[in-house]
């Protein structure tokens, strides 16, 4: 159903003729490590999930302020404020929306370049959003092959039923199935609407020299690869060939939505196990990171079978500081798997290992063992890294001097990669006793590894910096002009919000209502556009009415695809205006702080949990706010009335107009069952 205009995406960030591009902005957005970020200006103390502290923006004594790294926002319950890692830079230093965004690249090693793009680049930002859009049909197609068609039941169904995932995980994780037809994928999308520039694009199609297009997948069963906010960037594809020939698994080409260095598979799934456990556990594939899942153990990701990087490692890090990899159980596994972990320990993060045995992978380990086997395996034999690479390394070189060298210089180098100064004395200390090496020696070998870190380190830095310097000398200072602030206090004030509230929160439920004897199930979102729409109504209060414009947008363009899934928090939490973030942060947060609508307390209303009474709750909510307005548009016939100049024909034109809308109020009640108060 496509209630308003054209849609029309947000692709960057602009201003009087400037512009960040949205690939820059993503980024920034995606480095961002909300705690990080607000470490540098309040002391937060963990609690929980969440950290805390006294509010920076208001004198406290008790602490109300609350971080939340899941989220990726911050909120104080005592003065309202809320936002994301880029608006409490504006709002803690005074800065643009510009200035902060480049304050959190710096920190991130981010170039940021505000320049006027062209109509060529502005046609790729677009594209950019397309090629997401694309990939959301392709991951809801896949899906309906695999459950409702002959074959996607009997080849790539009893494939995972084999591989021991339940119709829950496979719902969980939007497993799907592309038949082995060759087109059939891309004959439908094109049937559908989807232009083959975008199909190509994502690397979903391909076309033949003579013209001809097949699927990328064809024949494989399908595993959606989701970014951290929960948007299907790419896919990997599992043949069930048994044709050495064919890769057996492949994976989405590099395109502008999908950067494999940046994504970790299951972080989506697992960020909030991540943050509850204060760790995260490191597997290769996808079946890994399933079965694991499925076993209850769902602090767990994968590098998807490509070698760990800096990106990847940095994206952990905004969960949790601790890092735990499972190895296979063979030894050439194990010593291919501890050549890419230094860069973790570069980073600062903390890092344990956990070989299994010799016979299992995490898949299998997994999958014959409960969660709480699996968390007590792991407990029980993970080993911080670098004592693990010294006892493995120190039994392959054995009594040889030559390779014992070649074994010391490698622990070496693992060492200087740990920024801690404290960390690496222990280390040194410990690592200087199990080789029976002099302590003295080793500190000296890591310090000369650690300059000639710090040498090359420098020289980019000095490099990087001439860069900027030449970039700033190409930009404008301009400060941003916010849009007017909220202003607060009138009942239909607060029905917008809750409005607001229900379509952001739960826009993409059902509830069902009983009309005659049967039961009719409405969209929740559905119900309220198609509300406010049919009777013309404009929310008051800006920053809501743009939060429901963009929502409306993006319902738009989901209905007019046959798309299902939900609209993302993201496009709130992290709207380039900080009131509008603001507003979406205070909305998402209410529930957060266990708080029950004051709205319906003042009505007596006996209240249980929210989204278990969207059935009573959306429909006298709705009625409310077309009641209220009604009754706005009233008061102002009513004082008209008062103007003496009016004819008498303008006095009785009024009056029916108020009987009329009267009447309407009284409609609206009886319909719903709610009296008007």
């Amino acid at each position: 159903m496509i209630l308003c205009g054209k849609f029309r995406i947000f692709t960057s960030y602009r201003r009087e003729g400037k512009m960040i591009d949205q690939a820059t902005v993503d980024r920034i957005y995606a480095a961002a490590n909300i705690v990080e970020v607000v470490s540098d200006f309040v002391t937060l103390r963990k609690k929980g999930v969440n950290y805390m502290a006294c509010c920076p923006f208001h004198n406290e004594k008790t602490p109300s302020f609350v971080v939340s790294p899941t989220k990726g926002l911050f909120k104080c319950f005592g003065c309202g404020k809320g936002g994301n890692a880029v608006t409490f830079v504006m709002e803690h230093e005074g800065m643009s929306y510009a200035e902060a965004l480049k304050y959190v690249a710096k920190k991130y090693g981010i170039e940021v370049q505000e320049r006027e793009l062209s109509p060529e680049e502005i046609r790729k930002n677009d594209d950019r959003e397309s090629m997401m859009v694309v990939n959301s049909y392709a991951s809801d197609w896949f899906r309906e092959q695999l459950l409702h068609t002959e074959e996607g039941r009997s080849v790539g169904l009893s494939y995972f039923r084999h591989r021991g995932f339940s119709d829950a995980t496979i719902a969980k994780f939007g497993l799907g199935y592309c038949p082995g037809s060759g087109d059939a994928f891309t004959q439908a999308a094109l049937k559908a609407g989807y232009k083959e520039e975008f199909l190509i694009g994502t690397g979903l199609s391909g076309k033949r020299e003579d013209g001809r297009f097949y699927d990328r997948f064809y024949g494989r069963v399908m595993f959606p690869i989701h970014s951290v906010s929960g948007r299907v960037t790419a896919f990997g594809g599992r043949t069930l060939r048994t044709d050495k020939k064919v890769s057996k698994y492949l994976n989405s080409p590099e395109s502008e939505v999908y950067h494999k260095s940046n994504i970790l598979y299951g972080l989506y799934f697992a960020k909030k196990a991540i943050t509850q456990e204060d760790y995260c556990i490191l597997v290769e594939g996808y079946t890994d990171v399933i079965q694991m899942h499925q076993s209850g153990v769902e602090n767990v990701v994968a590098s998807s079978g490509t070698s760990l990087t800096t990106e990847q490692i940095r994206l952990i890090s905004r969960f949790t500081k601790n890092i735990t990899v499972i190895y296979d159980g063979d030894a050439a596994g194990i010593k291919a798997s501890l050549r890419g972990i230094d860069m973790i320990l570069r980073e600062g993060m903390n890092v344990r290992v956990v070989p299994l045995p010799p016979e299992d992978d995490p898949d299998s380990f997994a999958k014959s063992h409960s969660a709480t086997e699996v968390k007590e395996y792991i407990h029980s034999n993970e080993e911080d890294f670098i004592s693990f690479k010294t006892r493995i390394l120190l039994a392959d070189a054995g009594n040889d001097p030559i390779r014992k060298a070649g074994l010391i210089a490698d622990i070496v180098s693992s060492i200087a990669e740990i920024p801690d100064p404290i960390m690496r004395s222990l280390y040194i200390k410990e690592c200087a006793s199990k080789m029976e090496v002099d302590q003295h020696v080793l500190t000296g070998e890591v310090a000369k590894k650690r300059l000639s870190h710090t040498a090359d380190d420098q020289t980019r830095e000095f490099i990087r910096t001439q860069q900027q310097a030449v970039q700033a000398e190409r930009q404008e200072k301009e400060d941003l002009t916010l849009l007017r602030g909220v202003t607060a206090g009138s009942s239909i004030e607060e029905l917008e919000k809750e409005l607001i509230k229900y379509l952001i929160k739960y826009g993409d439920r059902n509830f069902d209502i009983k009309e005659g004897r049967t039961m009719v199930s409405f969209n929740v979102a559905e119900v309220i556009i198609a509300e406010l729409h049919t009777n013309g109504l404009i929310f008051q209060n800006p920053v809501y009415q743009a939060i429901y414009k963009r929502y409306v947008e993006l319902f738009n363009e989901r209905a007019a695809h046959g798309e299902k899934d939900e609209i993302g928090l993201h496009h709130f939490i992290n709207h380039p205006d900080p009131e509008v973030c603001n507003a979406a942060v205070n909305i998402l947060t209410d529930d957060d702080n266990y708080a029950v609508s004051k709205m319906w307390k003042r009505h007596d209303i006996i209240v249980e949990k929210e989204v278990d009474r969207l059935a009573e709750y959306v429909p006298r909510t709705i009625v409310l706010y077309k009641s209220k307005a009604i009754e706005g548009i009233i008061e102002s016939l009513q004082k008209r009335l008062k103007d003496e100049t009016l004819s008498e024909e303008q006095q009785l034109d009024i009056i029916s107009r108020i009987n009329t809308l009267n009447a309407a109020r009284r409609d609206i009640a009886k319909k719903l069952s709610r009296l008007i108060l």
